[in-house]
């Protein structure tokens, strides 16, 4: 009755055992029958797209910055190309692969300077008249402690975008900054202590040749009241406190000092500034802004 029953159960399968699974369906067939490519057909609307593509992917990246060994870390894409009004659909799959080979063994790391030549791939390949990149990142600086000289990591969000038309190229280089802001309003009516917190300054330049991020952290953090740190000993956390409270900063401080510096930098065809600070003794932040150059 046993072998009666296996019997009827592989004719009601259709199968005669888990390798006639595989003889069925082939790994590897020898053969590939035609798949139309619908997003290869034409669209009659007379409708050109300006940017079609793919938002919010996850992938391994290594970045170089400058010179400096390259860092592993997570990019988070966004990879477009403008559409002609008569070619239905873009080959969603193919930004994929272009980030995929961004992987591979052998492969050259991101860098600001990159980004031209990854947009000169993006179009070549989707047959497009232009093209758009983003890429956010965390970026990581293994910082020393001022007096302890202990040292650990901290952390800073990059982004990157870049568009080519044509033979037009620009791209924007985005760095968000931690820092310590201390209230000269506060020093100067306290009889005692002065409310500090922490701020963020956001940097974007619009770079005439290469820039380094290191460089961009430095401008934000030189004019703040004190710059962070991961790992602090006592010795540390007094000279920190100290250096804000001799160096106090308003909101409007801080996006004036970076200003100023960027605006005197011949590299940068145009900037944007903007700080914002998360109030110890308010249940807002106070937050400022300058730029020039970008059209914004």
């Amino acid at each position: 009755p046993r072998r009666r029953f296996a019997r009827q159960a592989r004719r009601v399968i259709g199968y005669s055992s888990f390798a006639g699974i595989r003889r069925n369906r082939p790994e590897n067939p020898s053969t590939l029958m035609p798949i139309p490519d619908v997003q290869s057909g034409s669209d009659e609307r007379n409708l050109a797209i300006d940017q079609v593509g793919i938002r919010g992917l996850r992938y391994p990246l290594a970045f170089a910055d400058g010179d400096a060994p390259a860092q592993s870390t997570i990019g988070t894409f966004a990879v477009m190309v403008a559409l002609p009004e008569d070619r239905k659909g873009t080959h969603m799959s193919r930004l994929i692969e272009m980030l995929e080979d961004l992987t591979a063994p052998g492969a050259a790391p991101l860098s600001v300077p990159g980004m031209r030549a990854l947009l000169d791939q993006l179009v070549v390949r989707l047959d497009a008249p232009a093209g758009r990149i983003e890429v956010a990142f965390p970026w990581f600086v293994r910082k020393t402690a001022p007096i302890s000289g202990v040292a650990s990591l901290l952390d800073y969000e990059v982004r990157l975008a870049a568009e080519l038309q044509g033979d037009r190229y620009a791209s924007l280089v985005t760095v968000a900054v931690p820092v310590t802001s201390l209230c000269p309003c506060s020093k100067e009516i306290s009889e005692y202590g002065a409310h500090n917190q922490r701020s963020t300054i956001t940097i974007s330049v619009r770079p005439r040749e290469p820039v380094r991020l290191a460089e961009l952290l430095r401008v934000a953090e030189t004019e703040a009241s004190s710059e962070l740190y991961g790992i602090l000993k006592r010795a540390d956390e007094k000279y920190l406190t100290e250096r804000a409270y001799d160096n106090p900063r308003f909101v409007e401080d801080l996006v004036r000092g970076v200003a100023a510096r960027l605006a005197a930098d011949r590299r940068f065809a145009g900037f944007a500034v903007e700080a914002e600070n998360f109030e110890s003794i308010h249940n807002h932040s106070a937050f400022a802004r300058i730029a020039r150059g970008l059209g914004v």
